[in-house]
């Protein structure tokens, strides 16, 4: 509870029945984290330039949360509510983002995400327009800068 981890390598920890209430990741490698085994109750964490590449947080409640200078490769977003949660300069590559709940997210300074907006709740979700293109990635577009 209300901790702060940094420069810490946490890679392929197993988190199973661990609480996480107001735990701050700066500046630490976890790759490979199954976050969805955490215990559900009070779950909040924020990640400040961390590796949360080939992480997963299935079906985590998740509102609010702050990931800030994050690689976040092929990290499974399932079923996770990431309602008002914020992406400040993350890449996203390969990030699976399906049946999300990214209502009020903000994605405008994050890069290389694919979101079905078919497929997650994205009303008031914020983009740039740079960012489009990972939106209608699904129908093979050509789109051009």
């Amino acid at each position: 509870m209300d901790c702060q981890f940094k420069a810490c390598n946490f890679s392929l920890t197993i988190l199973l029945n661990t609480g996480l209430k107001n735990a701050t990741f700066t500046a630490c490698k976890l790759l490979g984290i199954d976050f969805s085994v955490c215990n559900n109750f009070l779950f909040t964490v924020s990640f400040y330039d961390c590796q949360l590449d080939y992480s997963s947080f299935f079906q985590r409640k998740m509102k609010k949360t702050i990931f800030k200078d994050c690689s976040m490769k092929q990290v499974d977003f399932g079923d996770v509510d990431l309602s008002m949660s914020q992406f400040d300069n993350c890449d996203l590559e390969e990030a699976v983002f399906n049946r999300s709940i990214i209502e009020k997210a903000d994605f405008r300074t994050a890069r290389n995400y694919r979101i079905d907006p078919e497929q997650n709740k994205v009303k008031q979700a914020k983009f740039s327009a740079l960012g489009l293109a990972g939106l209608l990635d699904k129908y093979n577009l050509i789109i051009e800068h």
